[in-house]
Formats: C-alpha cells, sequence, structure tokens
C-alpha cells in the first residue's frame, strides 16, 4: 500500500526555496491530495480540517477524505472518460488514486474502496508526512489571521472545503466574489447489512456476467415493482430549509425524483435488468435492485443508484419492499446534503485562483467540478498550479482534448446558468469526424491519450 512520494514532474517549476506558508483549508479528498502533491514536490503545506470541532450533516467520523455518498469512483475503463482520468492521475502519481488501488474492493468494471480503509489510509499518510502540518479546526472566514497571515508573507491559501463547506464561510466566500451562491443537492443511498438480505430470492451476479459475483441481485416482478413505485411515490420526503433552493445535479438524482418522471424511468434507469437473469428462471425480472459490497469481506452494501430524501421511517418502509431485503439490516440511511460551489467561469482566473482574491485558490467540488475523482484531479492541478506560482511561473495549462484539462475547460467556459460536472467526452472538443458510438469512445481516448503524454512530457522537461 505504498503510495508514490516523490514525483518526477514539474522539475522547472519547483520554487527553489519553498518556505512561504501554504494554507489548505479541508481536509477532504481534493485537500488531501493538493498537501500530499505539494508534499512530493518538497512544498510544505498546512492542512486545516474541523473535525472534529464540527461535522457536516452528511460526515459521521474524524478520519480524513471521507467517503460520504457511493464507495464507487466510478467506471475504471479505458472508454470511460473517468477511466481516462484515472489512468491520467495514476501516471502523475496520484497519492489519492494509488490509496483507492491499494484499498479497492470488488466492483465489476468499476473501481470502488473499501470507504474505512481507504480515509485510514490517507489520514495515517497525512499524519506521518513531515510536510504537512494537520491543524484541527474551524475556519469561518477568509480574514482568519492563520490565512491572512499567510496571503501577507506571500504565501498561498487553498480552500477545498468541498460541497458542505460551512454557511460562515460560504457567505463570506459569496461576498468576496460578489455572485450568488449556487445550490444542488447530492443524495445519500442507504446501506444494508448482507446477513439480513434473503438469499433464497437474491443472488450474486455483475450485469452480463454471471461468473462475477460483484453485485447482489434483488428482483421484482411486474406487480412488486408498481407497488414499490406505488409507495416510493406517496412516501414522506425530508422538505429543504427556508434558505435551500433546490436543485439537484442530474447524474445523483433521488430515487423518488427519477420514479416521478415516469411509471418506467426506473425500470429502465437503476433498476434495469437487462444482462441479469435470475439463475433460478434462467430469465430477466422485470426490474432489478442491485447492492455493491461496501467492505472486501461483503458484509454491507449499498442500494446502487438509491439516493434518497425521504424520511427515516419511510426508507425503512418503502424499501424493505424490494424482494430479499423484507427483513434488511439498515446501517446506513439515505440523505439529502447541501452542495455549494462558485461559479467558476465569472470568479477564477486560469490558476484556479479568486479573481478578487489573488493568492486564494479554489480546489475541488466547490469550484464546480463533481464526483470523487474529478475532486481528486481538481485538487491535484491545483496543487501543481500552486507549485508554479512559488516559483513565479504558469502552470502549462492542460490540453482540453485530455480529461484533466477537459474538467479546466470546464471551470472556464463562461455559461448562462453554471453546473458542475463530472468528467465526459462531452467537455472535449468535438472529433470533426463520423464514426459509430464504440468507436467514437475509442478515438476520443486516443486523443485524449497523446494529448495528455505530451503534456506530460512538457511538465518534466527542465530549463
Amino acid at each position: 500500500m505504498e503510495i508514490m512520494k516523490t514525483s518526477p514532474l514539474l522539475a522547472s517549476v519547483v520554487p527553489a526555496n519553498p518556505t512561504v506558508p501554504v494554507i489548505i483549508v479541508g481536509g477532504g479528498l481534493a485537500g488531501c491530495e493538493c498537501a500530499l502533491v505539494l508534499a512530493s514536490l518538497g512544498i510544505a503545506s498546512t492542512l486545516v480540517e474541523m473535525k472534529p470541532h464540527r461535522l457536516s450533516p452528511a460526515h459521521h467520523d474524524t478520519r480524513l477524505a471521507e467517503l460520504v455518498c457511493s464507495n464507487s469512483l466510478r467506471a475504471d475503463t479505458p472508454d470511460m472518460a473517468v477511466g481516462l482520468l484515472k489512468e491520467e492521475l495514476r501516471a502523475l502519481g496520484s497519492p489519492l488514486m494509488a490509496a483507492a488501488d491499494a484499498t479497492r474492493v470488488p466492483a465489476g468494471k468499476a473501481l470502488a474502496v473499501d470507504r474505512a480503509l481507504f480515509s485510514d489510509h490517507i489520514t495515517s499518510r497525512i499524519e506521518a508526512e513531515p510536510l504537512i502540518t494537520l491543524v484541527r479546526q474551524e475556519i469561518s472566514s477568509l480574514e482568519d489571521p492563520l490565512l491572512a497571515d499567510a496571503l501577507l508573507a506571500g504565501g498561498r491559501v487553498i480552500l477545498a472545503t468541498g460541497p458542505l463547506t460551512a454557511e460562515t464561510l460560504s457567505a463570506d466566500l459569496a461576498r468576496t466574489t460578489g455572485a450568488e451562491h449556487l445550490f444542488f443537492y447530492d443524495a445519500i443511498a442507504p446501506i444494508v447489512a448482507m446477513d439480513s438480505v434473503n438469499m433464497d430470492v437474491a443472488w450474486w451476479a455483475s450485469r452480463y456476467n454471471p461468473e462475477e459475483k460483484d453485485y447482489c441481485n434483488c428482483p421484482l416482478d411486474e406487480a412488486q415493482y408498481h407497488a414499490f413505485l406505488e409507495a416510493l411515490q406517496g412516501a414522506r420526503v425530508v422538505p429543504c430549509r427556508e434558505f435551500e433552493e433546490e436543485k439537484h445535479f442530474e447524474g445523483c438524482l433521488p430515487i423518488e425524483t427519477m420514479a416521478a418522471r415516469g411509471p418506467l424511468t426506473l425500470a429502465h434507469g437503476p433498476m434495469k435488468p437487462v444482462g441479469l437473469p435470475d439463475p433460478r428462471t434462467g430469465k430477466e425480472p422485470f426490474a432489478v435492485v442491485q447492492l455493491r459490497p461496501e467492505t472486501l469481506d461483503k458484509s454491507s452494501c449499498n442500494l446502487v443508484g438509491f439516493q434518497t430524501k425521504l424520511a427515516y421511517p419511510e426508507q425503512e418502509r418503502v424499501f424493505r419492499m424490494i424482494p430479499g431485503l423484507e427483513q434488511a439490516e439498515f446501517l446506513r440511511l439515505g440523505s439529502m446534503h447541501r452542495n455549494t460551489f462558485v461559479n467558476a467561469p465569472a470568479v477564477l482566473g486560469p490558476d484556479f485562483s479568486l479573481l478578487a482574491r489573488p493568492g486564494v485558490h479554489l480546489a475541488g467540488q466547490i469550484s464546480g467540478v463533481e464526483g470523487y475523482v474529478e475532486s481528486m484531479g481538481h485538487g491535484h492541478l491545483t496543487a501543481l498550479a500552486v507549485a508554479a506560482a512559488l516559483a513565479g511561473k504558469s502552470l502549462p495549462a492542460a490540453p482540453p482534448e485530455c480529461m484533466l484539462g477537459a474538467l479546466a475547460v470546464h471551470l472556464a467556459t463562461p455559461a448562462k446558468s453554471f453546473q458542475p460536472s463530472n468528467v465526459h467526452f462531452g467537455l472535449t472538443p468535438a472529433l470533426g469526424r463520423k464514426a459509430p458510438k464504440a468507436r467514437r469512445k475509442l478515438l476520443y481516448a486516443e486523443r485524449s491519450r497523446t494529448a495528455f503524454a505530451r503534456w506530460k512530457e512538457t511538465l518534466m522537461q527542465t530549463e
């Protein structure tokens, strides 16, 4: 479980005397990636995390790099944009990608991790790193003395406070940028104890590959599906608070919101049965609920795609209607949390620093990227940009054809209503040629790899 400690990159931009202070606020994925990448370049930093003094509504423990939603980092295949992003991060020696690889659990073609081992891994690595000082306190303002003193000394501040940025700091950030906050709501899926699942009904298999036992599948016939749908649509949800405006990220809609779009939306979405024949009948059910392992021993699983804002008692009542889950023990119930991000094209510069506050950079989801791997990737880019800035230089821009470059372009592209985004091929320039869908993915991947390789070579050049 060794993590690459010394980066071969940026030999030409590392400061000769990197003694100016760098303060990173937020011990999530982006913040930890920033701190460890800077350390690999010989740059010391102070990582400030508000836990355990204050926990957000979605956090549960005091460890760093806590995964509060799914334990999946999504596809790990090169024909998918997020798979290519993982490739790029591995090539750059990303500490968090190395930790994810070291703590992965079976998940078919996806990369999923044991979230406790993953957080333990990163926390131990941060605590053991001599170039990182971990401070446990809450930062409520950009005028906090720790930040102000660092900027006065010519240092840098990196805000990596994530989608659950505390309201006081969010309000100060809004005042600084002069922009309105934009909100949407990620949803957390429930987790069940697998020894409470009726395996006389459910079975282990991966989609299109019954030999792989990476997912537990709960089948529904047509009558069961429509009964479940009716109960789901009639269940009580937790209302938004007065100051919250309900805006959902399209890729993480609550299950009840998806259900309201039409009676077969779920059967063609998170509950689609294709490629999952019931081994007892040899036929595909009308619908299937998949459970994905949370731990290596498969003792607990989350309900895939079942992020929700149903009230807790309603979750237990409705989700126990799923065949196989009649006696399910819920280790964690789903919940909603606010996601805060800035209008990046209007308020951030090319190095992800605030135009209104030079020296203050944003990293991760607060900048407008969406997803675990995207947060790692943007954290890595921000760390490289800060290292370059400390040397009085600019980081060569990642080309828009590669996945890191596509994320940077998204954050720089003005939009009437800027919204966070996962990485996808649609963020990259058009291919400029026609090709079948399957072939297009390969063409995007080939172009991305070529562009990334050229950029990486540029980073490694010395003056």
